[in-house]
């Protein structure tokens, strides 16, 4: 089936839970009203994204009134946003959820925390343990955030596991600022979304966010990338914008049809040399 998607590229408030949620609300509506079935917002959109000690006082649990009004929100459209998740074992995740129809359909938790340069994750944060596709009334999706998307066996292991789509939320620094004033980390992801998007016949969402936390910025340039790995809309850069597309079943069969990678990679293959190199060490 086609569906329209909105990418909510958006400028959340370092530590600000209640006017972060008001914005979500209010670009929910936004999308509503042009006529979206699916939206996209940024890694931690609830939150914002350097918190370091803030993580326990802006941490929710899936029961909490801030997710309850957000599962209210999905009766008129289907929402996937970040946020930081609390366990009843006081563990604190990088999640995300997919909520449709007043409900939960599906809970990622970050496994890649990334915990170099100017990141430090893995100091606030547990990892999640898995990567799972899920059934949703768009096909078959699957969940990433930011660093996930880096690591080549999370997205094959969701194309494996069925999905079509691959939503990934995002917040990305401004990095490399090349010759011909290009952002580098701009370049990267470009390159990388429409890689993944290829050799898996996969669409890809990719909603990156914007704005100044701590002196650092972050570029924006969501976008939506088609399977054979071009982009369909683009976001502004540096500028909150609301990016809309069009996800059209026929360009995922054209180029299934065309270019069967999927239907003739070799799963079976691909876990036995795993478990080789497992035994043998990694060598």
């Amino acid at each position: 089936m086609d569906f329209n998607i909105a990418l909510a590229q958006i400028k959340p408030k370092l530590g600000c839970v209640a006017d972060n949620l008001t914005l979500i609300e209010e670009q929910t509506a936004r999308a509503i009203g042009a006529k979206a079935d699916l939206i996209v917002f940024p890694e931690l959109a609830l939150t914002g994204y350097f918190l370091k000690d803030l993580v326990p006082d802006v941490a929710l649990a899936l029961d909490s009134p801030e997710i309850v009004r957000l599962k209210k929100l999905s009766a008129e459209i289907a929402i996937a946003v970040g946020f930081v998740e609390a366990t009843a074992d006081y563990r604190f995740f990088n999640s995300a959820i997919f909520l449709d129809k007043g409900e939960i359909v599906h809970l990622h938790r970050k496994v890649y925390l990334p915990t170099y340069g100017l990141f430090d994750e893995l100091r606030y944060l547990a990892r999640g343990d898995r990567f799972r596709a899920f059934d949703s009334r768009f096909g078959r999706l699957g969940l990433l955030i930011c660093e996930d998307l880096w690591h080549l066996s999370a997205p094959y292991i969701l194309a494996m596991h069925g999905a079509t789509t691959l939503i990934c939320l995002s917040s990305s620094p401004g990095r490399g600022l090349t010759d011909n004033e290009q952002l580098g980390s701009t370049i990267a992801w470009q390159r990388l979304t429409a890689t993944t998007a290829t050799f898996l016949n996969a669409r890809v969402l990719y909603c990156n966010r914007v704005g100044y936390e701590d002196g650092i910025n972050f570029w924006g340039g969501s976008e939506a990338v088609a399977p054979c790995g071009t982009a369909l809309s683009r976001g502004k850069m540096l500028e909150e914008d609301l990016v809309l597309a069009t996800m059209k079943e026929g360009e995922l069969r054209r180029e299934r049809i065309l270019s069967p990678l999927m239907r003739d990679e070799n799963l079976e293959l691909t876990i036995r040399e795993l478990q080789r190199i497992a035994a043998e060490g990694g060598s």
